[in-house]
């Protein structure tokens, strides 16, 4: 009866709902990888051991756009980066000592750490991580072959226009960061935008991208200037930044 009203809790509702929908996208990966020129198992093998969309995306991105394997993998690297701020979040909150604690860093991404930092107790935050890590994992995975294996029996890729998946779907995943960022994160993707699209013409494929990357550092800029309010004015407003579910 306890295993029984585990699976009924909001924690593992919540993490098969996010589990589901978002591994199907794997789908589309598999497609855009082997549209860019990438094996099924190579496509699976990024699947199974990348485990990261964005990332996946970018590294496909590029070399569909005819760029080397060093500048796809350095932008990878720098979008795949932020999953180690959330590794150093989540092992307060999980708690995971020796190999659960390598094993759970696998599957430390957007999904698991959003559905993991709002529960209410460490016991549904470790039930949300795996739950979600396991469905998430297991059909991404699927999918992602699926998807693999239907493209590389079309004799004709390109009639279908399968070269835009994989940046039509990284753009679907950045759209939210970007709805919910504020004029600062509109101000930096612009600019980074505006560096790639003025570097192409110049630059191998690949290297606008790292070079669109360096427009980030405006984060770091204007934050600690700003005057601090006393404690009898007026309460001044603070912007957050959500994390993709």
């Amino acid at each position: 009866m306890k295993t029984f009203s585990a699976l009924r809790s909001p924690a593992v509702r919540d993490s098969l709902g996010i589990g589901v929908a978002v591994g199907a996208a794997g789908l589309a990966f598999g497609t855009a990888a082997v549209a860019a020129g990438l094996s099924p198992a190579q496509a699976l093998f990024l699947s199974l051991f990348m485990f990261t969309g964005a990332s996946q995306f970018a590294l496909v991105g590029v070399i569909a756009g005819g760029g080397s394997l060093v500048a796809g993998a350095l932008g990878a690297l720098l979008l795949g980066a932020r999953n180690t701020l959330y590794g150093l979040r989540l092992a307060d909150v999980l708690g995971y000592r020796g190999a659960r604690r390598a094993l759970a860093a696998h599957g430390v991404i957007d999904e698991t750490t959003a559905v993991t930092l709002v529960q209410p107790d460490k016991e549904s935050a470790r039930t949300a991580f795996m739950t979600t890590y396991v469905v998430l994992g297991g059909f991404w995975v699927a999918t992602t072959l699926a998807g693999a294996l239907a493209t590389d029996r079309v004799s004709d890729i390109d009639a279908f226009g399968l070269d835009a998946v994989g940046p039509a779907i990284f753009l679907g995943l950045l759209w939210p960061r970007l709805r919910e960022g504020g004029p600062r994160t509109w101000l930096i993707a612009g600019l980074g935008a505006g560096l790639a699209l003025a570097a192409t013409p110049f630059l191998p494929p690949g290297v606008p991208v790292l070079l669109a990357a360096s427009a980030a550092l405006l984060s770091f800029f204007g934050t600690a200037d700003r005057p601090v309010e006393p404690a009898d004015g007026a309460a001044g407003s603070n912007e957050a930044e959500g994390i993709r579910s």
